[in-house]
């Protein structure tokens, strides 16, 4: 009966959701089943093209740090023209990026590859936001985000990665012929994202035209003077993105390297990770509504230091198998994060809050990814993964602590202008 029970409450909260809201969940869910399928090799990949550490923070520094810098122009845009636009723009460069990735014939032609897929990712995410923000309420949107990603980075993402080992195995291993057929693949699925949108999703807007019409930095300026605590939430949020943007790019090549894990390896750690989205994702969505955003971060920091430790210290494919799965913690860790920036400032200037907050995140990820490949080359490559848990406890930890929670009194009033 309990069962039953949660079935139902499940599927009465989609069926009172926006439409918009559910096409983007699908369209995200699309472009996380391929992105999964190719990262355990993608860094591989790289390094395969003759690139060193060094040069793979390069290539990942100068995608980051652009996409960052075009950040609050795409975010203004986005209130301006609306999401869908701007979506179809990001899409499109997301499927230019896998194109490259398999013509490359250099590790340097991967660069062309890069700042298309993080302008097109970070882009695409914010104007996945501002649906998001504007179409869940404040008491729902944790929730909403927590079915999203239990799908998009649970459910497909653990179907994903072995389907990629798969292939890489009947294409002759993780080496550039055995992953290069993987671009391909992920760029059709991307051109389906792509007609997904164009023919589904709304070209609503949220912003007035008075809005609209301020130039770009006085809209921007616009954004601080109506939210709160603001600039300390920006050091939060790109402090938060750096087991993503600085790790990333060479956990896989860590295990690979150092470890000798082979490609099912590689693809069971992702399939690792998703495992936590899966099991615990709608229950963290619903207790970051209860509880509040702040506890459930500090609930799941640990976790997330302890899914590097592992990996440095894996002894054997098991452990790191085992730190794959504390990886996970990560994308739970991320859902009050990415509410609490929502609830920031109000809906018609969402897209520009975004845009600002992805300015600061990536370029601070760019620069920390390419420090990580100068670490991994002359210092040590598990100094990586520990530079990063001490900047979440020196920095992170205490600006979170002195951070006020979202008011509920707050969030229902903005709850009832979205409905509105």
């Amino acid at each position: 009966m309990k069962v039953v029970g949660v079935i139902s409450k499940g599927y009465g909260f989609l069926k009172r959701q926006d439409r918009d809201w559910k096409i983007t969940v699908v369209r995200s869910n699309i472009s996380r089943f391929f992105y999964q399928m190719v990262l355990p090799y993608l860094s591989i990949y790289i390094v395969a093209l003759k690139a060193t550490a060094t040069q793979l923070g390069i290539v990942n520094s100068i995608g980051m740090g652009v996409a960052g810098l075009v950040g609050p122009f795409m975010g203004t845009l986005i209130d301006r023209i609306g999401a869908k636009k701007l979506y179809l723009i990001t899409i499109f460069l997301l499927a230019v990026s896998y194109l490259v990735y398999g013509l490359a014939q250099s590790w340097t032609i991967i660069i062309i590859a890069m700042v298309a897929y993080w302008i097109g990712n970070s882009m695409s995410m914010q104007s996945c936001g501002v649906i998001c923000a504007n179409s869940l309420v404040n008491e729902e949107r944790a929730t909403g985000m927590a079915i999203c990603e239990t799908f998009g980075m649970g459910a497909i993402g653990l179907v994903a990665p072995m389907i990629g080992a798969l292939l890489v195995t009947t294409f002759g291993g993780a080496n550039i012929s055995g992953i290069r057929p993987l671009f391909f693949i992920c760029l059709a699925g991307t051109i389906g994202a792509f007609l997904l949108i164009l023919t589904q999703l709304s070209d609503r807007k949220w912003t007035s035209q008075g809005e609209a019409s301020h130039s770009f930095f006085n809209g921007l300026s616009q954004v601080f003077k109506q939210g709160h605590n603001l600039k300390r939430w920006l050091i939060i949020s790109a402090v938060t993105t750096l087991p993503m943007g600085m790790a990333m790019p060479f956990r896989q090549v860590f295990a690979h390297e150092i470890k000798g894990a082979d490609q099912y390896i590689l693809g069971v750690m992702v399939t690792a990770a998703a495992l936590v989205p899966i099991i615990l994702g709608i229950l963290a969505g619903r207790l970051t509504d209860k509880i509040g955003r702040k506890k459930v971060i500090y609930m799941t920091m640990p976790f997330v230091w302890a899914s590097s430790l592992v990996l440095i210290w894996a002894p054997n494919p098991g452990f790191l198998v085992l730190a794959g799965a504390l990886q996970g913690f990560m994308m739970i860790s991320g859902l009050p994060t990415r509410a609490m920036t929502r609830e920031l400032v109000p809906p018609d200037q969402m897209g520009r809050w975004l845009g600002i907050n992805t300015f600061c995140r990536m370029l601070f990820s760019a620069g920390a990814v390419y420090l990580g490949g100068v670490i991994w080359d002359s210092i040590g490559p598990q100094y990586v993964f520990l530079l990063i848990i001490a900047t979440d406890i020196v920095i992170r930890l205490p600006l979170l602590i002195g951070m006020p929670e979202p008011r509920r009194s707050q969030s229902k009033q903005n709850s009832e202008n979205e409905r509105l």
